[in-house]
């Protein structure tokens, strides 16, 4: 079978069209033609084999092959760029310090500085695993240059996805508990402050159900345990779910319905290291290529 290079200029086209919201944008931006554009846009769905863009309001969206090919295009895009960075300018030195929300201690953290440490030997990389009121705070502070956190509103921090948040349970069954029952609502939550205890306390004040804190926990590991146990309900995101819990569809099961989350790279005030700034290319690259699609904000 014969193998399809795909074009890198068109991909580069095709995912800075979507990212500045119009293909007459991003011909502005790559210093084209918008003709020339959608000739590479042309060119591309040849390649593909399929169409990948489709007609949305006044704007264009993705069709389910577009869908595919924009979270490779981005890891081709970063790869190439890193790859001819590397090759023509004076090696990266110096330091920078991250934060990084719980959640993703296991699943993008290890990727992400395994990628950075490899491009750039001679940076030393100063990593903290933390709460988001504190990481938010150090951030704030100028004690850390990045941090990937819970969005609370900050209008300086890069949101990158909108999460959903869930309600959780043992995945082999669950407290005894139901919405018309004498018995408040058994909560396990992080000990305070915590934003996602706030959310869920404030979405069961408002349906006005009765709740108890039934286990508090330091660490998030703590909290995975005491529902895995079956002591209690806690609110979280989809993400680093352990395969000992489920989520719960809350009508189904009398809890309120949940907002999403945002998810954000917020930065030091001032912050322009060439460092830290291309280690959040590499956590923005690193989401993309994770998160699910319709969770991320292009």
């Amino acid at each position: 079978m014969r193998l399809t290079n795909l074009d890198m200029d068109a991909l580069r086209s095709f995912v800075t069209g979507l990212d500045a919201g119009s293909y007459a944008r991003a011909a502005d931006r790559l210093g084209r033609s918008t003709s020339a554009v959608s000739a590479q846009l042309k060119k591309l769905e040849e390649q593909a084999g399929a169409p990948l863009l489709r007609r949305s309001g006044r704007g264009l969206g993705l069709t389910g092959e577009g869908e595919v090919l924009l979270s490779y295009a981005r890891r081709m895009l970063g790869l190439n760029d890193e790859a001819v960075a590397a090759l023509h300018r004076e090696p990266l030195q110096g330091w920078v310090r991250l934060g990084i929300q719980e959640d993703f201690g296991q699943s993008v953290l290890p990727q992400v500085l395994g990628q950075f440490a490899q491009a750039h030997p001679q940076v030393r990389i100063e990593g903290r695993i933390a709460r988001n009121a504190e990481l938010l705070d150090k951030v704030a502070s100028g004690q850390l240059d990045l941090a990937l956190a819970w969005d609370e509103g900050n209008a300086a921090a890069a949101r990158i996805a909108t999460v959903p948040l869930c309600w959780l349970s043992a995945a082999d069954g669950g407290p005894h508990w139901h919405r018309n029952s004498d018995e408040p609502l058994p909560l396990i939550a992080l000990e305070a402050p915590c934003l996602m205890r706030t959310l869920a306390c404030e979405a069961l004040d408002r349906r006005g159900i009765a709740w108890r804190l039934a286990f508090t926990s330091p660490s998030l590991g703590g909290l995975w345990a005491a529902t895995a146990a079956g002591l209690g309900f806690a609110l979280r995101t989809p993400i680093g779910l352990p395969t000992t819990l489920r989520a719960l569809p809350p009508a189904a099961h009398g809890l309120p319905p949940l907002p999403s989350l945002g998810l954000a790279l917020h930065r030091a005030p001032q912050q322009n290291s060439a460092p830290a700034a291309h280690l959040a290319d590499i956590i923005e690259q690193a989401l993309h290529a994770s998160l699910p699609g319709g969770w991320l904000l292009r």
